[in-house]
Order: C-alpha cells, then structure tokens, then sequence
C-alpha cells in the first residue's frame, strides 16, 4: 500500500474537517463572547495546521501542488456540507449539489494530466 497517496487525503480531510468547525461551530453558541470564539477557533486552527504541513510535506512525493491544492478544496467543500447538514440541519440544495458537481468536474480536469 502507497501511503503517499492514501494518507495526505486522509490527512487533509481531516484538517478540513477541524477548520470548518473553527469557522463555524462557534455560531452554534452566538451567546458566547466573540474574543473566546476567536481564541478557541485559533486552538483549533493550530491543530489543524498539525494535520496539513504534514499531509502536504508527505502528499508532495506523490502528488502536484495542484493536485495537492485540489484535494484540499475538495475535502473544504465535502466537510463544510457535512457539516452544514448534520450540525445546522441546512440540507445542500440542487443549485448547490449542481455546484459541487462542477468543482468534482474541476477536479478531474486537474487530475487527468501530470
């Protein structure tokens, strides 16, 4: 098994998973202070920066910046509407879903050539 290319993914997944509850968890308590949902957010950014330096340092000997990039959007995208559905109960649209579909379009684009 080629963990140069399994575990940036995973990984970078992930790292997106905790930075969009840095972005967003906070506004599940609005009655909290500000300062303490800035600071909290930025505990977990640092966690998350622990994921991604590593997946992108690793990701590197097998994967192109751009792929590397990709990979990152996409999981942004897939953990922000996970997130966005199960925590906030906002079921993604057809627009949306039309959207995300363009960006896996996107995707492709990027990986069918090295």
């Amino acid at each position: 098994m080629n963990w140069s290319l399994i575990l940036p993914v995973v990984m970078l997944a992930g790292s997106n998973l905790v930075m969009n509850v840095a972005w967003y968890g906070h506004l599940k308590v609005p009655d909290r202070a500000l300062w303490l949902a800035i600071l909290l957010s930025w505990g977990l950014a640092l966690f998350e920066y622990c994921l991604v330096v590593p997946a992108v340092r690793i990701g590197s000997a097998a994967y192109t910046l751009p792929q590397l990039k990709t990979i990152q959007l996409f999981m942004s995208a897939s953990t922000f509407v996970l997130m966005a559905w199960y925590v906030f109960g906002q079921k993604p649209s057809l627009a949306q879903l039309g959207g995300f579909a363009l960006i896996v379009c996107g995707a492709a684009l990027i990986f069918s050539g090295k």
